[in-house]
């Protein structure tokens, strides 16, 4: 990290400030991993804190450390809102656009704070006052690490606190088999796990909490599956009807696309799950070596994220959706057929 950067941010911090952090909408454990943590270590710097998520987030995140503390922008909209327009800083987490907080957006717009992002999506808004935008960093809970050590204060980082960083750097890297995971990535897991982080534990609490419905659900998912070997592509796809008919809670989806990447020699998988209430077809992509679906997602989708991962959305229908796709497969078929992996 830029050290003009972190002295500029460490000085800022050395006085008590109101401060509220912020995750993005539909926030995933690196997310809520990276706001709990911070929260957890400015909060040692006397600050006044409050994490504010767009949305509720899945429940089997709602044992982090702080997590309870969160105030939902969509349930408690007159609250979160008082309580960002009398910030003197805000935090931008795993996101580096305003947009990606959903109805948040028009607020933070008109804010007259000093805006923090820490992210590590590509492209980043220029809306920031201090921007710690890194691409090649596995998670933005790994970020928040090098960030509160590039300051000086790796002491302040306490059990909850590596908790919470190791739960978001394990989901953001898939348990570590993405191509993000680097040396140093593992570096930091093996440091957080001496600071207090249970690997055992936190596996656990993310990955053996499957509910009947959910396992029926991912049977659904697993029979509408379609496979196009001429592109090595694979999607699946999950009406509204189907979600309704198996009690979908949020967050039972997750994964769920992986299942379509891991078929032998399928480079890119896609799942397209309907949001009735939104009026639109939610998408994540996924990918295997140099194939780029956050191009895709920007280009076709009204989305973006990482190379190998990324999401977006549909405004047609399900049937349009799936056309839509297989139309375009062509453009990409050279570079699908010629990926190595």
């Amino acid at each position: 990290m830029d050290k003009k950067m972190l002295q500029t941010l460490r000085e800022r911090l050395q006085q008590p400030h109101k401060i509220v952090i912020i995750p993005h909408k539909n926030p995933d454990g690196d997310a809520i991993g990276s706001v709990t943590a911070l929260c957890g270590y400015l909060e040692q710097l006397n600050h006044e804190v409050t994490m504010i998520s767009p949305n509720e987030f899945p429940d089997f995140l709602n044992w982090l450390p702080l997590s309870e503390e969160f105030v939902i922008y969509d349930q408690e909209t007159d609250k979160a809102t008082e309580k960002l327009k009398e910030a003197e800083m805000t935090f931008h987490l795993d996101h580096n656009a305003f947009h990606r907080t959903g109805q948040m957006e028009e607020v933070l717009q008109n804010l007259n704070t000093f805006f923090v992002m820490v992210d590590h999506h590509q492209q980043p808004d220029n809306f920031a006052d201090l921007t710690f935008s890194d691409p090649s960093m596995s998670s933005t809970c790994e970020m928040i690490y090098h960030l509160i050590t590039g300051v000086g204060d790796a002491k302040l980082i306490t059990p909850a606190m590596a908790t919470s960083m190791y739960t978001g750097i394990l989901t953001d890297t898939g348990s570590f088999k993405y191509r993000s995971t680097t040396p140093t990535t593992m570096r930091v897991a093996a440091d957080l796990m001496d600071m207090g982080a249970n690997s055992e534990s936190i596996n656990r609490k993310i990955y053996d909490v499957n509910t009947p419905s959910r396992m029926k659900l991912l049977g659904v998912a697993l029979s509408n599956l379609r496979i196009l070997p001429e592109y090595r592509t694979a999607f699946i796809t999950l009406s509204q009807q189907e979600l309704d008919e198996n009690n979908f809670n949020k967050g039972d989806t997750e994964g769920f696309v992986n299942y379509a990447l891991s078929l032998n020699d399928v480079v890119f998988a896609q799942i397209f799950i309907e949001k009735e209430s939104e009026g639109i077809i939610k998408t994540s992509l996924r990918s295997k070596g140099d194939f780029d679906v956050n191009l895709m997602a920007r280009k076709h989708w009204d989305g973006g994220g990482h190379r190998n991962a990324a999401g977006g959305k549909s405004e047609l229908d399900m049937d349009a959706t799936m056309e839509k796709l297989i139309s375009i497969l062509p453009a990409y078929e050279k570079e699908l057929l010629q990926t190595a992996i």
